[in-house]
């Protein structure tokens, strides 16, 4: 497998803190480092207004891409809902990154679902570093 794709669905959570910019924007640019991961960009987020004429009752969505792949949330404050994702081809530690973020939005329930993203690239890059050895002395001679 490539990497895990974990996506967190949140509700209940803190309604004020979903519209509050600076905080939304601290979590993308903290959550990275807690998870071991290394930023490659700064966090992009944006303040998405409230439209009358559709469903769309307004909140924040951002960005963070990382060396290791990307996070992303999008914040719906009016229903104390948000959807998190963090993509990665390094492991981290699921729990703490669902502990984190039910903590910090004050969430009371969460719904996780993970991907295994990538499964035949493996084939081709594997984790092994014996395996992926092989592979590369066999491309090299190729090119020789």
């Amino acid at each position: 497998m490539f990497g895990p794709h974990l996506t967190l669905d949140l509700y209940g959570c803190d309604k004020g803190k979903l519209d509050d910019y600076e905080f939304v924007h601290s979590i993308l640019d903290e959550m990275p480092e807690m998870l071991g991961m290394h930023k490659f960009s700064a966090p992009q987020l944006t303040k998405i207004p409230a439209q009358q004429e559709s469903f769309d009752k307004g909140g924040l969505t951002g960005f963070v891409i990382l060396v290791e792949s990307h996070l992303s949330i999008h914040t719906f404050p009016a229903d104390g809902f948000t959807s998190f994702d963090i993509f990665s081809c390094k492991y981290f530690s699921e729990d703490s990154a669902v502990k984190y973020l039910m903590d910090k939005l004050g969430a009371q329930k969460v719904e996780v679902n993970r991907l295994e993203r990538g499964r035949e690239f493996v084939k081709h890059y594997p984790r092994n570093v014996r395996k992926a050895s092989v592979i590369a002395k066999k491309e090299r001679a190729m090119y020789a």
